[in-house]
C-alpha cells in the first residue's frame, strides 16, 4: 500500500503524494509505449514535431561548437514542456476521449497561463546555463568562453577545450538536475487539475525528495534514452519523445493522489 504525504499548507494545491518502489519508472515505461502503439499518428507526430525543433536548433548553432552545445542543452532543458501535447494524450485516452493529433494540441488551453510561466521559466534556466558555463570557465577553470564574434561566425571545426568541455557538462548537469526536480510532475497537474506553475514546481520538488531512489532512476532512464535518441542523427526521438511523453503522465497518475 502506498504511503503518502498531504499538501495542503498556505496558498499550496491540495494534493496526495505516493511513495512509489525505486524500479517503479520500468512500469512508467511500458504504460507509455503502450500508449505509443495504441496512438501511432498522435504520438509520433509529436515525435516528429519535438525531433525537428532539436534539428533546427542544431543548425541554428551549427556555426561553433559552443553554440552546438548550447542547442543541446538548451533544447533538453526546455523538454518538460514540450510533453504537453504527448501527456494530453494519454489524459484522453485514460478518460477514453478521442486521442486524435488535432485534440492533443487542447492541452495547450487547458491552463495556458501556467503553461506560460513554467515555459518561461524552463526558458531562464536554459540562458542561466549559457551565463553559468562562462562564469564557470573564467573563475574556475582559468579560461575564457569564445567571444560573440567567434561563437557567430567561427567554424564549427573549432576546438574546443578540456576545460570548456568540462564547464558544459558540469554546469549543464547542474541546471538538468534542477530542472528534472521542477518538472517530475508539472506539465500534468498543469494541464490535468489547472494548476498554477508556483503550485506544480513545488509539488514536483516535493514528489522528488518524497520518492529519491525511484527519481534516480526515473532520470537515468531518461538520460540514457535521451542519448540513444541523439546517437541516429535525432531520429531516434521520433520515437524516445513521445515515450517519455506519455510516461510521465503515468508517473504523474501514480505519484499524486487525489
Amino acid at each position: 500500500m502506498a504511503n503518502s504525504i498531504i499538501l495542503g499548507r498556505h496558498h499550496f494545491l491540495h494534493v496526495e503524494i505516493r511513495r512509489v518502489s525505486a524500479m517503479r519508472a520500468m512500469v512508467w515505461l511500458q504504460r507509455g509505449w503502450d500508449d505509443v502503439k495504441h496512438m501511432k499518428a498522435a504520438s509520433l507526430g509529436h515525435g516528429a514535431l519535438i525531433t525537428a525543433l532539436g534539428a533546427i536548433l542544431l543548425m541554428l548553432g551549427s556555426s561553433h561548437a559552443y553554440l552546438v552545445a548550447a542547442a543541446i542543452s538548451g533544447y533538453l532543458l526546455v523538454g518538460p514542456i514540450m510533453t504537453t501535447g504527448l501527456c494530453e494524450l494519454s489524459r484522453r485516452r485514460a478518460n477514453g476521449e478521442k486521442t486524435g493529433f488535432d485534440e492533443s494540441m487542447y492541452g495547450m488551453t487547458r491552463n495556458p497561463e501556467g503553461l506560460a510561466y513554467f515555459g518561461v521559466v524552463l526558458a531562464i534556466i536554459a540562458a542561466a546555463w549559457f551565463v553559468l558555463s562562462g562564469i564557470v570557465l573564467q573563475s574556475v577553470l582559468h579560461t575564457s568562453a569564445p567571444s560573440l564574434g567567434d561563437a557567430l561566425w567561427g567554424s564549427v571545426s573549432d576546438v574546443v577545450s578540456r576545460p570548456q568541455v568540462l564547464a558544459y557538462i558540469g554546469s549543464g548537469a547542474i541546471l538538468a538536475a534542477v530542472v528534472f526536480t521542477l518538472s517530475v510532475v508539472s506539465v500534468p497537474l498543469i494541464i490535468d487539475r489547472h494548476a498554477s506553475a508556483l503550485d506544480a514546481m513545488w509539488i514536483s520538488v516535493k514528489v522528488t525528495f518524497w520518492n529519491l531512489p525511484a527519481m534516480i532512476v526515473w532520470a537515468a532512464i531518461i538520460v540514457g534514452l535521451t542519448i540513444l535518441g541523439f546517437v541516429p542523427f535525432l531520429f531516434g526521438m521520433i520515437i524516445v519523445a513521445p515515450l517519455l511523453g506519455h510516461a510521465t503522465w503515468h508517473a504523474y497518475k501514480e505519484l499524486i493522489g487525489g
